[in-house]
């Protein structure tokens, strides 16, 4: 049986997801190596060899580990996101977590609750979240700093994750419109399927009035509902903005693509990591930036296979229409998108 207080002080104890029925923290034990690999660390679980404990949360004292800086990458899906945190997995400097499955928990228990109160407490409350927060934050190396890329559905919780880390600085990662909805149409049934979720999660904590009743909505096409989805992220992220100032900025998934090296050295400035100029030209020559991030696959390969599945006149036509119909929506809202790239 592993001892609770290694659990609890070693980073490799990567906490996982919170059990209701035990009140539990579930936490897996994963190599450093593991950090740097394509597939989420929310998918780590179901790895062979991957060694899992429980603690009770009644029995976690919270103040046992030491706290190395710790920051934010947010996103709003198919822009980069997940490059920019393997890219920022740099021993030494910056350990890079992308996507914990904890937070994709503690976000989905919230929704769950809000949707249905009555089905039980949300355990994505302050202090469980605060705790959480901490343990992401413990260093995995000396002088080294945590720059945590939470799932685009955990983005419900970014408030509560900048207020647990008041010194935490942000990169909320987002693209033009039409990038985003290729990116849903080539991944089919299932990714207008996902999309279609994704409106409906956006209006439960980041809606507004749209004008459009139960009928209307039901009506709309898959990329109409996921274009909104889009529209609701990006004034969600303006309203970041605004409330958390200089904290955050934004930076353009396709300008990130062009300029990579003055990306790593910017997002170096903002979270005060040591990313000299020839270091960020070291990690643009790198092995990072020619695999595809989440799946390790040559990137030209898979870049080319990807257009070759966005190519067609009739998903083009549409994704023009919806383009310039969330135009016309924005510009009645008085929202410029997507959200204006400030890091550099």
């Amino acid at each position: 049986m592993v001892d609770p207080r290694t659990v609890l002080t070693s980073p490799n104890w990567l906490p996982h997801s919170f059990d209701l029925a035990s009140g539990s923290l579930q936490f897996i034990n994963i190599a450093r190596e593991r950090l740097s690999q394509p597939a989420f660390l929310a998918d780590a679980a179901g790895e062979a060899g991957i060694e899992s404990a429980a603690i009770p949360v009644a029995q976690m004292t919270g103040g046992e580990s030491e706290i190395a800086p710790i920051h934010f990458v947010f996103h709003t899906a198919f822009c980069r996101s997940t490059l920019l945190v393997r890219a920022l997995e740099q021993p030494g400097i910056c350990s890079g977590l992308s996507e914990p499955g904890i937070l994709a928990n503690l976000a989905g228990a919230h929704l769950a609750n809000a949707r249905n109160p009555a089905a039980g407490a949300s355990y994505a409350q302050r202090e469980m979240l605060t705790g959480v927060v901490r343990l992401l934050a413990r260093p995995w190396g000396a002088g080294e700093a945590v720059v945590i890329k939470p799932t685009n559905h955990a983005n419900v919780l970014i408030p509560a994750l900048m207020d647990a880390a008041p010194k935490a600085r942000a990169v909320m990662v987002t693209n033009a419109l039409p990038s985003f909805l290729a990116a849903v149409a080539r991944k089919g049934m299932m990714g207008r399927r996902w999309g279609r979720l994704l409106y409906l999660e956006m209006m439960s904590y980041a809606g507004m009035d749209l004008g459009m009743d139960g009928r209307e909505q039901f009506a709309m096409t898959d990329l109409q509902a996921c274009a909104l989805a889009w529209f609701l992220n990006q004034r969600y992220f303006a309203a970041l903005q605004d409330k958390f100032g200089d904290r955050v900025r934004v930076l353009d998934g396709d300008r990130f693509a062009d300029h990579p090296s003055q990306t790593l050295m910017a997002v170096g400035d903002l979270m005060k990591l040591a990313i000299t100029g020839e270091k960020a030209d070291a990690i643009e020559q790198s092995a990072v930036f020619s695999r595809d991030a989440k799946t390790g696959e040559d990137f030209a390969e898979k870049s080319a296979r990807d257009a070759a599945a966005s190519h067609s006149a009739v998903v083009e036509d549409e994704v023009a229409k919806v383009t310039e119909w969330i135009g016309m929506i924005a510009q009645q809202a008085g929202l410029d998108i997507p959200v204006r790239h400030n890091l550099f």
